[in-house]
Order: structure tokens, then sequence, then C-alpha cells
């Protein structure tokens, strides 16, 4: 995903999956190496089962529209569980402050492959205009 490219490739292919209901997805930011996500899988969905989905879907869509035929992903992830409130809301700060600490950008605002990035450009388009 180090392209803006594949990065925005990526956010089109988790608004897809979340559009179709497969999971929600409270929160992420793709990095040029690696991404974060906070979702939520239902009863009939595994976290497995959502990680294979996105990252197979992620690498046909390259290969189909983009003609990329190489590896994309390393075997596995990584998965950790938020347990409460607070458990969320610092996993939510952990992933905002990413690009920040990755040296990428000054303020999270600013990194433009994330969900609070897309979020305000988003409600800055649907504010009223002032006449």
């Amino acid at each position: 995903m180090q392209s803006e490219r594949n990065a925005t490739l990526m956010i089109d292919v988790l608004r897809s999956y979340v559009a179709t209901g497969e999971f929600r997805l409270h929160d992420f930011v793709v990095m040029p190496d690696h991404m974060h996500l906070l979702i939520t899988v239902g009863a009939d969905m595994t976290i497995e089962k959502a990680m294979q989905l996105v990252k197979g879907g992620f690498s046909y869509r390259l290969r189909k529209e983009c003609g990329y035929l190489g590896e994309v992903w390393q075997r596995g992830f990584f998965e950790q569980r938020v347990e409460d409130r607070q458990s969320f809301i610092q996993h939510r700060e952990y992933i905002e402050r990413n690009p920040v600490e990755a040296g990428l950008v000054a303020s999270p605002e600013k990194y433009p492959y994330c969900f609070a990035y897309l979020a305000r450009q988003k409600a800055q388009r649907l504010k009223p205009h002032d006449g």
C-alpha cells in the first residue's frame, strides 16, 4: 500500500465490505507497509474470515484493476480484543496517532488514508454554505 492508488483501493475495499454488512468498521488507518482496523464482526463472522475477505478482496482488485501479480500480504495478522469502552478509546487513539508516530504527518488530521480524515472531509462537504 505504498502508493496513493493502493491506499485508496484498500479504503474502497473496506467500504465495500462495510456496505454489504460483512462487519462494522469503527476506525482504520492504511499505512505504507501495514494497516490497523478496529472492527466488530457479527455472530456469523469470525475475525479470521473478515481478514481473509479484506486481504483477498484487496489482492483480487489490485490484480484485476492494476495488473499487479506479486504477493501483497504476509501470512497472518495480529489481533487484539477490545474489552471495554476505555480499551476502545485507547485503540482509536493509537490508530489515529499511528501516522504521526511514523513521521508521515505532523498531526492526525493531515493523513489522508484514515477514518478520521475521511470523516472530516465528508463533514466539510455536507456543511451548509454561509450565504
